[in-house]
């Protein structure tokens, strides 16, 4: 079933069906991102899906950025091994510590410590970090990269709660061509092991990347209900002039909203952060996503010398405010659209519908 085989009865009666039970085929998926003919429709089962299973508390995370050294060399991002113009940063334990800090100070139940796929600190000394930012009173969320499952062992042990490994696009072939030299097998085999050790979950993808297909989509949309996800993070490709895809077109923030919707109401229960990529192609992203399944924001608290460069694309919305000025423009668009600030750690409760 594509859009040509479905009529407008069958597609219509098929999203509403799907918001009570939460199921779609690859082909009914397809058939939703190739139209815009449903994505009010979409939009709105999505939001409602949010509210019944996670409710209107928009959780904030702090993000550290706390290094920009990788040793991957992916085609689309702007922190690949290759990009020579980019200037290098690795903050030392006491300068997270201190983001963190400010972090608490601001009232955001998790810290998401962030950097490029390479060894940025030895075993023990990320774990000693861990356990200081654990004493905050906060959840930690990991993100960074392919590791050994001893290693995964470590962090978790140390009190690591979550762990974000986006997989990117599930179509192999397209993943050997945007990322060279990585193993498709070995990144799921990282997020079993991540799920096997007692993690909070997550992955997403990047839409728009050229030469992805509808169908590829759908199936990163299958992966994550296959996966039984914690949280999944969606994005717009977005073209850096330092990697091999400059010149590249942007990828659509409604195809990237349709993909977050659908997920949504695949996955109702889970944690979706509405992408700071969306907000980049949109300056009113953000309270779109929030409107149309998404129920979290990471907001940057990375000391400010070092935010230009953690480059993945270029014009990243704000870059250049302080901390204190993202939560404050924050709130005020929550507020806006009837949304409050989520307390505690906003983890992933799953739920059954009544």
């Amino acid at each position: 079933m594509n859009a040509q085989k479905c009529s407008k009865t069958d597609l219509a009666s098929r999203l509403a069906e799907a918001e009570v039970t939460h199921s779609l085929t690859r082909d009914e998926i397809v058939a939703l991102l190739e139209t815009d003919a449903y994505d009010g429709a979409l939009y709105a089962a999505a939001d409602r899906v949010r509210a019944r299973y996670v409710g209107d508390a928009v959780h904030l995370r702090g993000l550290i950025e706390f290094s920009n050294i990788c040793k991957c060399n992916c085609l689309y991002c702007g922190l690949r091994r290759d990009n020579r113009r980019l200037s290098r940063y690795r903050l030392e334990p006491e300068q997270v510590l201190a983001c963190a800090e400010t972090a608490r100070s601001f009232g955001y139940g998790t810290v998401v410590l962030q950097s490029g796929e390479a060894n940025i600190l030895p075993v023990d000394r990320m774990c000693d970090l861990i356990r200081r930012i654990k004493a905050l009173d906060v959840a930690v969320t990991l993100s960074m990269g392919e590791k050994p499952r001893e290693v995964y062992q470590a962090y978790r042990e140390a009190g690591a709660d979550r762990y974000l490994l986006r997989i990117e696009t599930t179509d192999r072939a397209l993943y050997r061509a945007m990322d060279p030299g990585m193993d498709w097998d070995n990144r799921v085999r990282c997020l079993h092991d991540l799920r096997d050790l007692g993690y909070e979950v997550g992955t997403g993808c990047l839409v728009g990347i050229p030469g992805q297909s509808l169908e590829s989509l759908a199936d990163d949309i299958l992966f994550f209900r296959e996966l039984n996800a914690d949280m999944i993070g969606i994005g717009p490709f977005i073209a850096n002039p330092d990697t091999p895809l400059a010149g590249s077109p942007n990828g659509s923030f409604e195809l990237s909203c349709k993909v977050m919707a659908i997920t949504r109401l695949l996955l109702p229960d889970i944690n979706i952060p509405a992408t700071t990529a969306m907000e980049t192609l949109l300056p009113e992203g953000r309270i779109l996503a929030l409107q149309r399944g998404a129920n979290v924001v990471m907001l940057n608290v990375t000391e400010m010398g070092y935010r230009q460069s953690y480059a993945l694309y270029p014009g990243k919305a704000g870059a250049t405010d302080t901390p204190a000025e993202s939560r404050a423009r924050l709130l005020a668009k929550l507020q806006s659209i009837g949304r409050r600030p989520g307390s505690g750690y906003g983890s992933h409760q799953r739920r059954r519908e009544a």
